[in-house]
């Protein structure tokens, strides 16, 4: 799993990683509005509102929680989370194994909440906790929601495809 901050202008800083990813769950957003016309379903019209989900971690690191969560650390190194400060924009990417053919995902335009504060006392088994994430990912200004590769692409993106949040018709070797 790797993050990428939005820069005001649109592009992308270098992504980072994000270790201990556990699953990630991304729906999409959007509706079929059916028009009918002569007694009949005449005309169905899409919406793509993105996709919106929840990432579970073993942690989210405290480089996430500067970067995008917009959390600072105090001259301690004790970090601070402060009502008045807003997330950050960033890019998803991602490799999907598992299958034949592995996949690698950049989703752009990404919000995230903060983590859940939870604890529990020790028991006679250990459960490690994790933290868990809301992630709603929209269309940058020309559209674009995600990036993933096909069968025919993967090889040839696999090399750099975490190096820089890929755009459009970008060189992939």
């Amino acid at each position: 799993m790797h993050v990428a901050l939005k820069q005001e202008d649109g592009n992308y800083d270098a992504p980072i990683k994000l270790p201990g990813a556990v699953s990630l769950s991304l729906e999409q957003q959007g509706e079929l509005t059916p028009f009918y016309a002569d007694g009949i379903k005449y005309y169905v019209a899409t919406s793509n509102g993105g996709y919106q989900g929840e990432l579970e971690a073993a942690m989210i690191t405290d480089e996430f929680r500067e970067k995008i969560l917009s959390e600072t650390k105090d001259k301690n190194g004790v970090l601070i989370e402060n009502s008045n400060t807003e997330a950050k924009e960033f890019a998803l990417g991602f490799q999907v194994d598992g299958d034949v053919e592995p996949t690698l995902f950049w989703f752009y335009n990404c919000t995230a909440t903060r983590p859940n504060v939870e604890a529990k006392t020790t028991s006679d088994s250990k459960e490690p906790d994790v933290d868990k994430i809301s992630i709603s990912c929209a269309a940058s200004a020309d559209g674009t929601i995600r990036a993933k590769t096909t069968k025919e692409s993967y090889e040839k993106a696999k090399v750099k495809w975490f190096t820089e949040v890929y755009k459009k018709d970008a060189t992939l070797s």
